[in-house]
């Protein structure tokens, strides 16, 4: 199964998936390209380190959403490497019907809650502001509705009376990076 990692920042679930590929427990799964929005996130170094080609693609004319000639030069990128899956590990861009379509029933996103609880920007601060007792992370199928297609596989993380905002963020990625990757060995076997 060939994977292509979209990111925008600093890479910690695209590295957790490469430290699973590199230890064998990425099942089927190869990650072949990794591709950004941003030419100086973090998450480009991590090619080199991993034997992976790691790219920026000028996302522009937009900030948020990922349209137009931005659109069409991430397509024609990801159709080159040839993708069994597109995991989005930290994309902060909306996607579109051109994109969705080209990479249909292929694309997978982790959302830092327990959908359908908490979607969009910020669910960490979300379910923390809430007073909530349990939240967690997502790996779920991509739709147009943001953080709303099927649900692939959830970890659940408890909220201590004790924490706070940076002790629950670091308790959510790390259930985020065993998610991930398990989800991506899963579907590799699957997929045979």
């Amino acid at each position: 199964m060939r994977v292509v990692i979209l990111g925008s920042g600093r890479g910690s679930n695209a590295e957790a998936i490469l430290q699973a590929q590199a230890a064998g427990r990425l099942g089927a799964a190869r990650v072949v390209q990794i591709y950004s929005d941003k030419p100086d996130a973090g998450i480009l170094a991590l090619g080199p380190r991993f034997g992976v080609p790691a790219a920026f693609i000028d996302p522009a004319p937009f900030k948020t959403k990922l349209e137009g000639p931005g659109e069409d030069r991430f397509v024609a990128a990801i159709e080159a490497a040839r993708p069994d899956l597109v995991v989005l590990a930290g994309f902060m861009r909306v996607l579109k019907p051109k994109f969705l379509g080209a990479f249909a029933g292929k694309i997978i996103n982790l959302h830092p809650s327990l959908l359908p609880a908490f979607p969009g920007l910020d669910g960490i601060g979300q379910a923390f502001r809430a007073g909530v007792k349990v939240t967690g992370c997502t790996v779920h199928d991509v739709t147009l509705e943001v953080d709303a297609g099927k649900i692939i596989e959830q970890a659940q993380v408890p909220i201590e009376p004790a924490d706070t905002i940076e002790t629950l963020t670091a308790k959510v990625h790390a259930a985020e990076h065993g998610l991930l990757p398990s989800v991506i060995a899963r579907l590799s076997q699957e997929s045979k």
